[in-house]
């Protein structure tokens, strides 16, 4: 079965210290810069109740550019009581070591994340569920319907 096409709108281009959410708003200022292009799907929203999230492997994009890739897997995150996907896009089908360093990422990034709403007295663990299949991940996504007006839960 082919890999889903979609359009990601990027928030967080590869290298930024500014983890900044669908709205545009600063959600937290990171001590390690973002490897990877980091941004959203228009149209449908993730477990979360925020667009749903993709990343761009290759070079930086800035902020505000519009791709149509392939997505060519997913990873979960659980945290605080909710489940999201992360649809992880690709020009060029994943390498073993590029699969890997997506997962290592997660893994530390929810481990980070679960710091920080320790720290804003949230309740609930952060945790990387692993990688899934993109169309599945899209499958759950609830396509927008009407204007987005941003998440439904503060972040």
């Amino acid at each position: 079965m082919a890999d889903p096409w979609v359009e990601v709108v990027i928030e967080i281009p590869r290298g930024s210290f500014l983890k900044r959410g669908s709205t545009g708003e600063v959600d937290f200022v990171s001590p390690f810069p973002c490897p990877f292009n980091y941004g959203s799907v228009p149209g449908y929203l993730g477990g979360e109740g925020d667009l749903l999230d993709a990343v761009v492997l290759g070079p930086r994009l800035a902020a505000g550019t519009r791709v149509r890739v392939p997505a060519r897997g997913a990873v979960g995150l659980s945290e605080r009581f909710m489940y999201d996907d992360k649809l992880i896009c690709s020009a060029a089908p994943l390498r073993p070591v590029q699969r890997r360093a997506v997962l290592a990422f997660f893994h530390f990034y929810a481990f980070c994340k679960g710091l920080l709403n320790l720290y804003r007295r949230r309740r609930g663990v952060s945790r990387c569920e692993g990688w899934g299949d993109a169309a599945a991940a899209i499958a759950r996504a609830r396509p927008l319907k009407a204007p987005w007006e941003g998440p439904s839960v503060p972040f």
